[in-house]
């Protein structure tokens, strides 16, 4: 193939062209570069374009290494195989064209953020992997990783080593980075609870000492800026135990967050022996209850979680449905009958604070059904369809995730019930169609209705774990009975061990509620002492 050098070639920059200029600032505006050839008519030019962040050298290197020869086809295809290797560990059978399109590019949203830039850091030589835009770890946490560590391990091994290292140069970690910078933050220090649930899922080659040093760090030092990384409000979190009116933006969401920040550090801290750390944080896991208002009514419900100010005094001119601004001081994408229901450390507690498991349900019940409570376009609402079983009521958990899977996800433009943000959404459906979804940050996962009749996940130990969902159809999406490798299995949750072990789960589908699961709720860990 001849190689053709171009005649001419320029930048611009919004509405002004730079002829012969080989760069510009952006600026935060438009910019762009323009080569011209010298060509007969209809005769085609093919071109690589190589991106680095260190240099013009490493950018012709990584276009030389990523894309070899100037063959489009080959490339294509190389592309397809790439993409179906990494989607390969999910095998599913079963299902319409319509929900087979929308799992897999679930699955593939996944996996677009964060983006491993391992070669091309800017800021440090470091022998650790190096992922940039994550968009944001506050979305992420709560599905997005979780279903990494089952199909992708590897992946998600090296983005918490990522995470780590990022930590050791800059010394927070992010909850939002992209372009090499922190920022911003949305809530909590989030990344302390996806780094918990890679701790207790047993992740390999990280370097808990320094991972758990990075979390202690959020806990324990305010940032410089809080809206770039850590957490605001700081002292009022360890003094007065919630974050007041006074001292932060969205105080309401951040203390609910907080405390399940902290949870996983009290995890952590068990698992490597650090006792007085365990019984403080685990303390301060339970601290979201310093802002649940027992005389707050709406909608026929008591206690609600409440802003309060610095001197203890509760917000006024208040309702529950306050929230989702983004400069506001409640709650962000969410308001507080979404936050009242955040507590996935103790949702024991959360029930007796609610007046029972049948108040409980009534409650779940009138969130979902009236307007303006439920907002399925934000990643807030991910697991309170499941808070169901913590209630003995697994078929409800299975009605409203069929529902929202059935109404609200299509294959098609605007297909999403909002911004997909890095695969969140998508982690969220997938778990869905598969019947099974993650208390992130714990070693547990829920169950609720499978989309297909058979789904063959394999694992990052190189076994398989398979769900069988016998019957199964768009009207039979109750578990009738349930058996693992064989052996009656009457809880509507499962531990990450049970999974990565192998085996089948059979579940019988049938068209109407039975009696299971009969045996025990899921784990409260705070109220349960972090008992095993």
């Amino acid at each position: 193939m001849k190689c053709y050098t171009a005649t001419s070639s320029g930048v611009w920059k919004q509405d002004k062209a730079y002829p012969g200029v080989a760069q510009v600032s952006g600026d935060h505006a438009k910019t762009g570069a323009w080569l011209d050839f010298d060509t007969r008519a209809r005769q085609q030019i093919q071109l690589k374009i190589g991106i680095s962040f260190v240099s013009i050298a490493q950018a012709k290197q990584n276009a030389l290494r990523q894309i070899h020869g100037f063959n489009f086809d080959q490339v294509r295809a190389n592309a397809l195989k790439a993409w179906n290797d990494a989607l390969a560990p999910i095998q599913v059978t079963g299902g319409t064209p319509d929900q087979l399109k929308m799992f897999f590019t679930s699955v593939y949203h996944t996996m677009l953020m964060p983006v491993d830039r391992t070669g091309d850091n800017p800021l440090w030589q470091s022998d650790e992997p190096y992922y940039d835009d994550f968009y944001t770890i506050w979305d992420t946490f709560r599905s997005s990783g979780p279903l990494l560590t089952l199909i992708a391990q590897d992946r998600q091994t090296q983005i918490i080593r990522a995470l780590v290292d990022i930590y050791r140069h800059e010394h927070f970690l992010p909850d939002g980075r992209s372009g090499n910078f922190n920022g911003r933050t949305q809530g909590g220090s989030d990344a302390d609870t996806l780094i918990a649930d890679a701790f207790v899922k047993g992740l390999p080659g990280i370097n808990w000492q320094d991972a758990y040093a990075a979390v202690v760090k959020d806990a324990e030092i305010a940032p410089d800026d809080q809206f770039k990384e850590g957490r605001g409000g700081l002292q009022d979190w360890k003094t007065l135990g919630y974050c007041s009116l006074e001292g932060v933006d969205r105080s309401g969401n951040k203390t609910m967050e907080y405390a399940y920040n902290d949870f996983g550090i009290a995890l952590m801290a068990k698992g490597l022996g650090k006792r007085d750390d365990q019984a403080k944080y685990l303390t301060r896991a339970g601290q979201w209850q310093n802002l649940w208002d027992d005389g707050f009514a709406d909608g026929g419900f008591s206690g609600f979680i409440r802003p309060r100010h610095r001197n203890g005094e509760w917000k006024t001119n208040f309702t529950a449905l306050d929230g989702c601004s983004w400069n506001g001081d409640t709650f962000y994408e969410g308001n507080s009958w979404t936050y009242s229901f955040f507590a996935p450390q103790d949702v024991a507690s959360l029930i007796r604070k609610c007046g029972g498991k049948e108040k409980f349900v009534q409650r779940l019940d009138a969130f979902f059904n009236v307007p303006g409570r439920c907002d399925v376009t934000d990643e807030p609402f991910f697991l309170t369809p499941y808070l169901y079983i913590w209630a003995g009521q697994q078929a409800k958990t299975a009605e409203r995730v069929h529902h929202i899977l059935t109404h609200d996800y299509h294959p098609t433009p605007g297909g999403l019930p909002g911004n997909d943000d890095s695969g969140a959404m998508g982690s969220w459906s997938a778990f869905g169609a598969l019947g099974f979804f993650p208390n992130a940050g714990q070693d547990i996962y829920l169950i609720g209705t499978p989309m297909f009749s058979l789904a063959r996940l394999t694992l990052g130990n190189g076994k398989t774990f398979t769900i069988r969902a016998n019957n199964v159809s768009d009207k039979n999406i109750y578990i009738a009975s349930a058996r693992l490798n064989g052996k009656p299995f009457n809880t509507a949750w499962i531990r990450h061990a049970q999974i990565m072990a192998g085996g089948i789960l059979d579940l019988q589908m049938a068209d109407k509620p039975s009696d299971w699961p009969t045996g025990p709720v899921p784990p409260s860990p705070v109220s349960d002492g972090l008992k095993p």
